[in-house]
């Protein structure tokens, strides 16, 4: 039976019933988001407003969507996990004709006794006052009746629209949101964030910083066909003389101060909040971590060559789920042998992973809080000479680059530390001739952010006191390489999540083990799932 003290867990999970009496505690609490805001303000330009929607619902078949997950930049700010709503956060106070004086506004999802019968309890605006902290919530429907006016602001701070919304049912979804906020903010019809973000390049070059920003340019133009169709942009690139230019900026200007719509400055206010953790959301990631890894603990421990790709992302996310993980943080990757060679490889069919080496690249998400955990272990429990000397070349790699996120080091700096490593490493095996042909069997980066996004936002700069990144070398030789064939097929990742500190790196993820040693002692030993056997179907 539904109980109605659970109210505050169907705040944050107001999508879904939740039955039973026991609910979990650890969310981010209304006062963490209401922080998040004013961090916000504080870096928003004078007599500013800024606009955040949820995100959208989204198709997965006929009449049935995906299971709906909130926009991270939307739930940092909010603690919001429902649909169809907006936040609109204000660089000074406001006063509207009553007398009353705010400085945030949020609308939400109207209550519906219909709607929840099918979908779960529905916060309504004294739900968002109650349980989120807002003074100021209305109805959805209210949006388009708002007196805010756009077009006293300097500037209206928003994320570009994807266009991936539908037009339901009702007067107050997320494309009646839009549809409202485009007219209130007279949004052009051929309205472009890349361009505007050029625009504002070209606006602001200098005679010292010219020749770099042709060069970006250069490249935009390169890859965007409708960028080369940009008279302003052309033009600029193909400029020889400082009247040419500023013609140009002049033409710009014009079109820049044709609205007050900017789409590229909140990226940067919300990448460099959320690069850097908080105490609380710490001790989500970590959990979220340590979820990861007992699940790959507990795979090597149940892993044998008959197993499928399928049955070992169903063990990883058996613990998940256990352990009370809502999501995983992105597609599950299990690749054995010559599938491992598939960077993002999901599709986790082949039924028999026999003697190969199976990297498993997976991540649990804990209250919104995503990991990113690979290991790469042999279904039979014992490496092979190959197999063994590249791991630990990855090995060594991952080690150097974990060295290297230290406080005040540039992004690039695991990277290159882990990439010297396994350039040094190939060589030695003879595998290539050329350094430069490294990258052949290393082709990607080593490092990203992680927190609310498995590919979390950040600034890119000088590391910072906890931030936490992953460091994740590889080396993949699909079958076919031009190498000594017994290298075919191999393919080694090793990720951890690494929390930057003041004190040097520390490994979230070290809890799995990471060496071939420890990785054999570990699958000796017996899982609870050996004596699990289903009955054979026809």
């Amino acid at each position: 039976m539904m109980k109605t003290f659970l109210l505050p867990v169907l705040a944050l999970f107001s999508t879904v019933l939740v039955f039973g009496q026991q609910t979990r505690t650890d969310f981010l609490s209304a006062d963490f988001h209401k922080k998040r805001r004013a961090a916000v303000r504080e870096k928003m330009p004078p007599n500013t407003v800024a606009v955040f929607f949820a995100n959208a619902e989204r198709n997965r078949a006929n009449d049935v969507d995906y299971v709906y997950h909130q926009d991270p930049d939307f739930y940092y700010l909010t603690g919001y996990r429902e649909p169809n709503a907006v936040l609109l956060l204000f660089s000074e106070v406001q006063e509207n004709d009553t007398g009353a004086v705010y400085d945030e506004m949020l609308y939400v999802q109207e209550r519906d006794p219909k709607a929840e019968q099918w979908n779960g309890k529905r916060l309504g605006t004294e739900g968002a006052k109650a349980l989120l902290g807002f003074e100021m919530a209305f109805n959805g429907a209210e949006f388009s009746n708002s007196k805010t006016d756009f077009s006293a602001f300097d500037k209206v701070l928003f994320f570009d629209f994807e266009n991936d919304y539908r037009d339901k049912r009702g007067t107050a979804d997320l494309f009646d949101l839009i549809k409202s906020f485009k007219e209130k903010t007279n949004y052009p019809s051929d309205y472009d964030t890349t361009k505007q973000q050029l625009y504002s390049m070209i606006n602001s070059v200098t005679d010292e910083n010219r020749a770099e920003v042709v060069q970006t340019l250069r490249r935009y133009l390169d890859f965007n066909e409708s960028l080369q169709e940009d008279d302003l942009l052309q033009n600029f690139v193909e400029a020889n003389d400082n009247q040419q230019i500023s013609d140009i900026k002049k033409k710009i200007s014009l079109k820049l101060a044709a609205h007050n719509l900017d789409s590229s400055l909140l990226s940067e206010i919300m990448g460099s909040l959320r690069e850097t953790k908080t105490k609380e959301e710490l001790a989500l990631l970590k959990k979220a971590v340590e979820i990861s890894a007992v699940g790959q603990i507990e795979v090597m421990k149940a892993m044998h060559p008959n197993m499928s790709e399928t049955e070992i992302q169903g063990v990883h996310e058996y613990v998940y789920k256990k352990y009370g993980a809502e999501y995983e943080g992105y597609p599950s990757i299990v690749g054995g042998g010559n599938n491992g060679c598939i960077l993002h490889y999901i599709e986790n069919n082949k039924t028999q992973v026999g003697t190969d080496l199976v990297l498993m690249d997976l991540g649990a998400e804990y209250h919104g809080y995503t990991a990113d955990v690979t290991r790469t272990i042999p279904a039979n429990g014992k490496f092979s000479p190959e197999q063994k000397q590249i791991y630990d070349i990855v090995y060594d790699a991952q080690e150097a680059g974990i060295k290297a996120s230290v406080v005040g080091a540039p992004f690039r700096a695991p990277g290159e530390a882990a990439s010297k490593v396994v350039t040094d490493g190939l060589l030695a095996l003879g595998i290539i001739e050329d350094a430069a042909d490294s990258r052949t069997y290393f082709p990607h980066g080593t490092s990203h952010y992680l927190g609310l996004d498995v590919h979390d936002r950040g600034t890119y700069g000088a590391f910072k006191p906890n931030t936490v990144i992953t460091v994740e070398p590889g080396i993949y030789i699909p079958e076919g390489s031009d190498c000594d064939e017994k290298w075919w097929g191999i393919a080694v990742r090793i990720e951890d999540d690494i929390l930057i500190t003041d004190e040097g790196p520390v490994n979230l993820s070290g809890m799995a083990p990471r060496t071939t040693e420890a990785i054999e002692a570990v699958m000796k030993q017996p899982s609870p799932l050996d004596d699990f056997v289903l009955p054979k179907l026809d």
